[in-house]
């Protein structure tokens, strides 16, 4: 790699580590930007998801005030997502590169749209603000798992979507869940493509470090945001990544 590269490199784990604490979607960045450097897609997928675990760790650590109280709640929620992790993993090292390709654009957009949909969608399946959260959450949060093992793009927005639905809480707490649950996720993931994936560890070494920086700075940035920006930012951000990824 070049200078440039690695240069290149080192910004989109930045920018992917920041857009993952502050509500999920930076794999929509360092994604293309190793497609673009020329590793093929499955590769570039298990390889960024082990690349950008450090920025899910920094994004949990910075949201530990907002996770006070939520231990429960988390360690609960986290045990359905391993399973639906480890099933997406498995999934994703047995699928052809073909059908990965060709899924991507569609399980962003998916992503995406749920997000939008989500208040429309907590009044229609979230039950009763105050009450117990309906217990569909642990489907969700299984399937969540399963999507971002599977393909990390767009898990912290399906999450979030998800989450949204069955917690009424803070939208600023709730994303302080989807950060642990995604940390979660990335961490089955790291565990089954270091032992069985095509992983470039060159790439790693370079990205990690960058990614456990951005997700210091995402979640400071979060904090500023409104819950309806912050939706709106990312619901945009997820729609316009899987137009680019449908027309390349």
């Amino acid at each position: 790699m070049t200078p440039a590269d690695l240069a290149f490199m080192a910004g989109a784990g930045l920018l992917a580590g920041a857009v993952n604490a502050l509500a999920g979607g930076g794999t929509l960045i360092s994604f293309p930007a190793l497609v673009a450097l020329g590793y093929p897609g499955v590769t570039a997928s298990v390889t960024n998801a082990v690349a950008l675990w450090p920025g899910y760790l920094g994004g949990v650590l910075g949201y530990r005030a907002e996770l006070r109280g939520q231990r429960a709640r988390t360690a609960a929620l986290s045990a359905a997502t391993v399973l639906g992790a480890a099933a997406g993993a498995a999934i994703l090292l047995l699928t052809p590169g073909q059908v990965f390709d060709s899924l991507v654009p569609w399980l962003v957009a998916f992503a995406s749209v749920a997000l939008l949909a989500q208040p429309w969608l907590r009044r229609r399946f979230g039950g009763a603000a105050g009450g117990p959260p309906s217990r569909l959450v642990y489907a969700g949060v299984f399937l969540g798992g399963c999507y971002g093992a599977y393909f990390n793009g767009g898990m912290g927005v399906l999450l979030l979507a998800v989450l949204g639905m069955f917690l009424h809480d803070d939208l600023h707490r709730v994303n302080a869940v989807r950060a642990a649950l995604s940390l979660v996720i990335s961490t089955v993931s790291v565990v089954a493509f270091s032992l069985f994936g095509p992983v470039q560890w060159e790439a790693v070494a370079v990205m990690a470090p960058a990614s456990l920086a951005g997700g210091f700075l995402g979640t400071r940035l979060a904090r500023l945001l409104s819950p309806d920006v912050l939706r709106g930012v990312v619901v945009a951000f997820g729609l316009g990544v899987a137009a680019v990824l449908a027309l390349r």
